[in-house]
């Protein structure tokens, strides 16, 4: 068995007569990166609020590191570190001040990371709180996040009011955090960056887990699409098994092929002599959209 870092089985929570969380699954292995994926409403931010030990859950099984995160709640979070979309700070703190608080829950007087990231997120951190904007608020929470050395990373649209050159920031750290041997669970409705950084993906809707797995495994659930320059002939290969969704725009050929047919279909396709060829792997919001098409067509 893999060694979980957080390990929830049929997650059931209510709040009244609505069911946030119905026999929801999420498996996440330590050392790794997981994304979890899902629309407003699907019950992640609910899930993650339990994993905290904010919420009791109302049924299944939560742990973390195997233990109650509602139970033992202050044990665990010296082990973890929480960012959210929206980072609410004490507005006559400084940001720098801000930071040492957020460390000194933990017990850590001396982070020696925690100039590095102050300067890596291009953070002031002599202004007062009330004086940031969302991004700045934001660089707070990372900054103290990633100072520590926790085991785990929870995150929760982290990169929410940042730039396009702190998300790149961000991602950096990310997999240094994951290169050192913590874990993260990022929830982002930035699919490019959870497939940039996630070694697995779960995907959820109304409160039940619809896919989940290693994200190489998953993309074979999809179809790779088809680039190719052919000056005639193409439309030869509508007739392949395996080929779906052909289109020929003069010498332009695009279509979508199933892995099992790939090589047959590249064979083909190089007899008819192209000038170009390209094989794209289904992208992570290509299988986001398919998984809850094939939910709605259910």
């Amino acid at each position: 068995m893999p060694d979980l870092a957080i390990d929830v089985r049929g997650l059931v929570k209510h709040y009244g007569s609505t069911t946030a969380l119905d026999g929801l699954d999420l498996q996440v292995e330590t050392g790794t990166v997981a994304g979890f994926l899902g629309p407003n409403g699907a019950g992640k931010s609910t899930t993650i609020r339990i994993l905290l030990g904010l919420h009791r859950a109302s049924g299944g099984r939560a742990e973390v590191f195997g233990r109650d995160p509602f139970r033992d709640a202050v044990d665990l979070h010296r082990r973890l570190a929480y960012v959210p979309g929206d980072v609410a700070l004490w507005p006559r703190l400084t940001g720098g001040q801000v930071i040492d608080l957020l460390l000194g829950l933990r017990g850590i007087k001396d982070a020696p990371r925690r100039a590095e990231m102050i300067e890596r997120f291009e953070l002031d951190p002599t202004r007062r709180a009330s004086t940031y904007s969302k991004g700045n608020r934001q660089k707070v929470a990372l900054v103290a996040a990633f100072a520590a050395d926790t085991d785990l990373l929870v995150l929760d649209e982290p990169t929410s009011g940042l730039d396009p050159l702190m998300e790149a920031e961000f991602q950096r750290c990310t997999r240094e955090a994951a290169g050192r041997g913590a874990t993260v669970l990022l929830s982002s409705h930035i699919l490019a960056e959870v497939q940039q950084l996630c070694d697995t993906v779960t995907i959820v809707r109304s409160g039940r887990t619809v896919l989940a797995g290693r994200l190489d495994e998953l993309r074979s659930v999809t179809r790779s699409r088809l680039t190719a320059t052919i000056a005639s002939g193409a439309e030869a290969l509508g007739r392949l098994e395996g080929v779906h969704d052909l289109e020929v725009d003069g010498d332009r050929v695009v279509c979508t092929i199933e892995d099992a047919a790939t090589a047959e279909v590249v064979g083909a396709v190089a007899a008819l002599a192209p000038s170009a060829l390209t094989i794209e792997p289904p992208s992570l919001e290509e299988l986001f959209l398919r998984q809850y098409g094939a939910a709605e067509d259910a």
